[in-house]
């Protein structure tokens, strides 16, 4: 059967939108030659640059692509994005398994890494997974950055302010002031150094005779110390042999004392050594006691004498009551 050019037309058009149909969704991430792969869902506030097409990797092994991305219909999540992406391998990971969004270089664009994790129910397609995303340098430097330069931004104004203040404090009249201080000082400062080095000369003029005063008052103040070591030592060696010798004649004076006393000699010795004298002593002592006990008992018996002079009469011994 002999095909009109019609129908030759007509089915090339029909390949050619079908070629067209397919490579436009290939360039989009989809393969309509292929089944139909699993696909899961994250929730992202900021995809930051993620794409349809973009790489979907578990471990850095790419394992599929990101299928779609639209806004979330949660009233309560406005502005929120919803990934779609596929995982053509089969592999089992459960729900609390994490989407990360990470850079895959300094001049790369997003990708998709799957974290994997193994504990709890298993994902199914069509599941939530946790969305999270990964800073990069750039992001990670303007983070850091930030804080930095608010403290410049504020040193900034504060410099400022100092400077206008020091410029209310710096007019005319003060400006005038430092700059005669100034004068005055670098003054001081040439009259100074003309001193110094008036010093400077005359110590190294006087240089020898200055070495041997130092040296003359080092071997006097070396006598001096060794003179007062040797007065220190012979006064005390003075008072240790008086201080001998005094100690000893008391001593000898006491052992004569104690000697005469063992011996009888003198009146305490004869009263330690002769009884008949302790005895008579002893005996007079009593006496006297009685002598005195009577002298108190019995005054008139010792005692005469008148006040107008009249005779004495005599002793007349009381009567015994």
């Amino acid at each position: 059967m002999k095909i009109t050019r019609e129908v030759k037309t007509g089915v090339v058009a029909i390949s050619a939108l079908a070629l067209f149909i397919w490579g436009f969704n290939f360039l989009d991430g989809k393969n309509l030659l292929k089944p139909k792969v699993p696909t899961y869902f994250a929730e992202y506030a900021n995809v930051q640059g993620l794409n349809s097409a973009s790489k979907v990797t578990i471990n850095g092994f790419q394992v599929g692509k990101v299928q779609n991305i639209t806004f979330s219909d949660d009233p309560n999540k406005k502005g929120h994005f919803i990934v779609e992406f596929s995982v053509e391998a089969e592999l089992d990971f459960t729900k609390k398994s994490i989407a990360k969004i990470y850079s895959e270089g300094i001049m790369g664009g997003k990708a998709l890494a799957i974290i994997p994790s193994y504990e709890g129910e298993l994902a199914k397609p069509g599941d939530f997974l946790p969305g999270d995303f990964e800073s990069d340098i750039f992001s990670s430097v303007s983070e850091k950055l930030n804080p930095l330069q608010a403290k410049v931004e504020s040193m900034i104004v504060q410099a400022d302010s100092l400077l206008v203040g020091m410029n209310d404090v710096l007019d005319k009249k003060t400006r005038n002031h430092l700059k005669s201080s100034m004068e005055q000082l670098d003054a001081s400062m040439v009259h100074l150094k003309g001193v110094s080095e008036n010093l400077d000369a005359l110590l190294i003029h006087n240089r020898s005779n200055i070495d041997k005063t130092v040296a003359n008052a080092e071997k006097a103040t070396g006598k001096l110390g060794t003179l007062t070591d040797n007065i220190n030592d012979e006064l005390e060696q003075a008072k240790i042999a008086e201080t001998v010798q005094e100690l000893k004649t008391t001593l000898d004076n006491i052992n004569k004392i104690v000697t005469g006393l063992d011996n009888g000699d003198g009146s305490l010795g004869k009263l330690l050594k002769d009884e008949k004298m302790y005895n008579n002593l002893t005996g007079a002592s009593k006496e006297l006691e009685e002598l005195l006990k009577e002298m108190k008992e019995h005054p008139k018996r010792f005692v005469h004498f008148s006040v107008f002079g009249k005779k004495d009469k005599g002793y007349v011994e009381e009567e015994v009551k």
